[in-house]
């Protein structure tokens, strides 16, 4: 079946997205920090750095499952069928959203993406102006939200994440949508890999590594954030501490939108595989 031109167009907006992560040239500061991460993990125990990283693996896949299986992201995929409905009454699965046109998938999954960077942003602001307790949520409550989003989109592009496949696709997803810029070419490069390779989308049998020293420049960002938060908490106007609510605020709004981008684009590219497209 032919592609019809918004289709065409979405498609040749995200080969145009891949150059991008391609041609992302790091510059001085990102390589020596880099190199300083590296050098000071190394000299960390082999048998700790594999139980460190394996700590957090079963963190992430925990939270994605305690996420996936609450009583709120049932009533979230409830109410994305409803809104399927408004453009076909007939569907009754998520897989059923796949009959959706490119337009009207789209439009749902934006409705999504607003209403979580929205949550990130108030979550930056909270964070900002609150006291140490709601600054030490601020993290768990991020990740929360960035893999609550990429489920949602997800679903919206009618992909349940209750099977291994999908799971870890969810995960790998978040994963590479949070590592630094100059590394997230070689999460989507991974991520078309995984695809290539599958055979039945059901269970997964590639990396199932997750964390590595690469994706910590995050969590150290969200610290940095909380220390530069604390420095200007005393700095008020009219009562309220402005500018570390603005940093909180702006810090974690950029991070969830870099993270539903991401997602929306490789849900956006299953989409076109799940047609017979060849990837472009």
């Amino acid at each position: 079946m032919p592609l019809t031109e918004r289709e065409k167009k979405v498609l040749n907006e995200i080969k145009e997205w891949e150059e991008k992560l391609y041609n992302y040239e790091p510059n001085d500061f990102e390589l020596a920090y880099e190199r300083y991460l590296d050098r000071s993990f190394s000299l960390l125990p082999e048998e700790t750095r594999s139980q460190f990283f394996s700590v957090f693996d079963s963190w992430l896949f925990h939270l994605h499952a305690l996420i996936q299986g609450s009583q709120l992201q049932m009533e979230a995929k409830e109410r994305i069928l409803s809104a399927g409905r408004v453009f076909d009454p007939d569907l009754e699965t998520v897989q059923d959203l796949r009959k959706l046109t490119i337009e009207q998938l789209q439009y749902i999954a934006d409705q999504q993406i607003s209403r979580h960077r929205l949550y990130s942003f108030i979550q930056g602001g909270l964070s900002g102006s609150g006291g140490n307790l709601v600054l030490g949520t601020d993290l768990p409550a991020m990740t929360v939200i960035n893999l609550r989003v990429v489920q949602m989109i997800a679903m919206t592009y009618g992909f349940e994440v209750n099977t291994p496949f999908e799971m870890m696709a969810a995960l790998k997803v978040f994963h590479a949508a949070t590592l630094p810029s100059r590394m997230q070419s070689h999460g989507w490069e991974e991520l078309m890999r995984d695809l290539e390779s599958a055979e039945d989308y059901y269970f997964y049998e590639g990396n199932d590594r997750l964390t590595d020293t690469s994706w910590l420049e995050q969590p150290i960002k969200q610290i940095f954030k909380g220390i530069a938060i604390l420095l200007f908490r005393k700095r008020k106007l009219e009562g309220l501490p402005v500018i570390s609510m603005a940093i909180g605020a702006g810090t974690n709004y950029q991070t969830t939108r870099r993270v539903t981008e991401f997602a929306h684009r490789y849900y956006q590219m299953r989409y076109f595989l799940d047609k017979g497209v060849v990837r472009p």
